[in-house]
């Protein structure tokens, strides 16, 4: 019998003893990061049969298990693989943003004064002070493409140097958790069916780390392991085994920094951007693609846009030495960019891609690609796909051209067609003589003409045509004669005493065009006769000599300001800029809002994750006083049956 007793108090004892040091352990690990709360699971020991019924035989620790929920921390890891991605995402928008919006370091007070250094020459053409001005807002507007473009492409730097330490950092979680799982099960089979807390909370800790750095998947093995995963399915984890993430430069893109897989067998796969989400890896990813790419080609577009019609135009003017006008911009380094992919067909050639429409450019880039039959041009913004069995073909304002390049199937390229219009471009001139102000025609009113006509000044639109071929002469100057109110006849005035008959006679209505003439006759500009004209009237068209104080064409460059040339006209340079910025603003407060409720929602389910497997001290407490009184109690029945033990001794004796 007492033995009995003994065995049943032992078994308390035994049981007390646990509880207190399981608390114990609690109490000590309260602030341990992802530690969860132990508790030991107790039963009863088989009872024995007597004659008298089942007698106790006192109780048995079963296990010693965490208070835990699957469910829970699925929870927290997915709220905070997205509060990590949009945190991450800030922290680089805000660069951007912030580099936009100043009224001194953004575009648009460059803008402002390079249009009103225009206006200034268009106000005093003949005035080597206003050109100079002009040209110094030329250079700083140049300078402030220039230093933008500068500042995204070490934003792109930052965030290709932050990948490497994020797969670096990842690689490191990826050992890790191999190692844990090697562990779990060295530990588990030593006490099988016995779980290794400690062990099992590290892993969750390090898995919920890992989380944070880019978004995981977790797979439960027979053995104890988890097996991790990343993007749609690549295995990061399997066992004891992890897989190493490599940071290299994209096939078709060596600035660009992207992420790969090697295998413990050493294969290695180049992983999907868009199948990288979450975590802070998945933020900078996000940027780069969604923010930092639009924003830097926006920014060239607007330049190679503004430079290209402000060339075109400046070509159709005078200088003050009487020339015509050259390309006021620079734009030769500044074109579209194609990339050959690295494992294209060698030796390495490219397409010709050329820009022959500004108003329909995009921001995005684009991949052209070959499958030995058809060409397929795919606009990476939208993976909008376009698929042609010849080229050249034109796509966004953008022709593409086969050129010396010998398709071979597989080969593809990445172009760029205003990645560097910002930053590379330049001012073709330096010499104030060279800036294009004036017209280089002028048109004239007879002193002897009896009728109301008049002769507008005139608007050049070719100097590539044949009449501008002579420098300083108007090849040929012509002569507008009315033969009567109602029609006229167009002269060459090459020879005044016999002026040879070109067209004519021609009916007139007031106010239309003289050139081209319904014939087709063009010389390059057009000229138009408004009122009535009396029989015998002459107007006639020249070359513009000695037109220093003539402000024309710099009227036409100066009216670029406010027309909308860009994206297919609805957009003028301004408020091109201001799109930019506006949607950077939006999206930077896109992100700050998700990101909040993403924290939010992790934050709630972190709570809910304490309050569970938490320790609570007050708690903790009372199990600890709990636990001591179970262990004087067993102890107290110890006592008891050795007392019970000496009288069955002595009534023996």
């Amino acid at each position: 019998m007492a033995s009995g007793i003994f065995n049943v108090a032992i078994s308390g004892l035994n049981a007390a003893q646990t509880g207190v040091l399981t608390t114990s352990h609690n109490i000590a690990n309260a602030s341990t990061p992802g530690y969860s709360r132990q508790q030991i699971i107790q039963t009863t020991n088989t009872p024995q049969f007597t004659g008298a019924g089942f007698i106790g035989k006192g109780t048995n620790v079963e296990s010693i298990q965490r208070v835990y929920s699957q469910y829970l921390t699925g929870q927290v890891l997915s709220a905070q693989t997205g509060a990590a991605q949009m945190d991450s995402y800030l922290a680089q928008i805000r660069q951007i943003d912030n580099l936009l919006a100043d009224p001194s370091a953004g575009l648009s007070p460059a803008l402002a004064d390079f249009f009103k250094g225009v206006q200034e020459v268009a106000a005093n053409p003949a005035s080597l002070p206003a050109r100079q001005a002009m040209l110094s807002s030329s250079q700083s507007l140049v300078a402030r493409f220039q230093s933008i473009d500068q500042r995204l492409r070490e934003i792109r730097e930052g965030v290709n140097s932050q990948i490497t330490s994020e797969i670096t950092l990842i690689n490191s979680y990826s050992k890790q958790i191999a190692d844990v799982n090697q562990r779990i099960v060295l530990a588990q089979a030593s006490g099988p069916g016995q779980p290794a807390n400690d062990l099992l909370d590290q892993r969750d800790q390090l898995i919920a780390d890992l989380n944070k750095e880019i978004r995981v998947s977790t797979l439960q093995q027979t053995d104890g392991t988890f097996s991790v995963f990343i993007g749609n399915g690549q295995p990061l984890v399997v066992g004891n085994l992890s897989y190493t993430m490599q940071a290299v430069a994209a096939s078709d893109d060596p600035e660009r920094t992207i992420v790969a897989l090697r295998s413990p067998t050493g294969t290695t796969v180049n992983i999907p951007e868009s199948m990288l989400t979450g975590g802070k890896l998945g933020g900078l990813i996000a940027f780069r693609a969604e923010s930092l790419d639009s924003v830097q080609n926006s920014l060239g577009r607007i330049a190679l846009t503004l430079a290209q019609n402000f060339n075109d135009q400046h070509r159709l003017g005078q200088d003050l030495t009487g020339a015509l006008g050259s390309n006021y911009f620079d734009t030769s380094m500044a074109g579209p960019v194609v990339m050959a992919n690295s494992n294209n067909a060698v030796p390495p050639q490219s397409p010709v891609v050329t820009v022959s429409n500004y108003a329909a450019l995009t921001t995005s880039d684009y991949r052209l690609s070959y499958d030995g039959a058809n060409y397929t041009v795919t606009r990476l913004s939208d993976s909008l796909t376009q698929t042609f069995a010849t080229l050249p073909q034109t796509v966004d304002g953008v022709t593409i051209a086969t050129g010396s390049w010998t398709p071979v199937a597989g080969d593809s390229f990445q172009i760029q067609p205003t990645r560097n219009g910002a930053g590379n471009l330049a001012l073709s001139i330096n010499d104030t003589r060279n800036i294009a102000a004036a017209a280089p025609i002028r048109s004239s009113a007879a002193l002897t003409n009896s009728g109301t006509g008049r002769v507008d000044p005139g608007t050049v639109v070719d100097t590539t045509n044949v009449a501008f071929a002579t420098p300083g002469m108007l090849t040929p100057p012509i002569v507008i004669q009315f033969d009567t109110a109602t029609s006229y006849t167009i002269y060459d005035n090459t020879n005044p005493l016999v002026p040879v008959a070109l067209e004519g006679p021609i009916p007139y209505t007031a106010g239309t065009e003289v050139f081209p003439t319904p014939l087709s006759l063009d010389y390059g500009y057009r000229i138009k006769i408004s009122g009535a004209p009396a029989g015998g009237d002459k107007f006639a068209v020249d070359w513009n000599s000695n037109g220093v104080s003539d402000n024309r064409n710099t009227m036409l460059l100066g009216a670029l300001q406010t027309q909308t040339p860009m994206a297919n006209g609805t957009a003028s340079y301004q408020s091109a800029y201001s799109q930019i910025v506006s949607q950077v603003g939006n999206k930077t407060r896109e992100v700050e809002v998700t990101g909040k409720a993403q924290q939010t929602l992790a934050d709630q389910a972190q709570n809910e994750v304490e309050k569970m497997s938490g320790v609570n001290l007050d708690e903790e407490a009372a199990n600890l006083l709990r636990f001591q009184q179970a262990y004087q109690a067993s102890a107290k029945l110890i006592e008891i049956a050795g007392r019970l033990f000496d009288e069955i001794l002595a009534i023996s004796r």
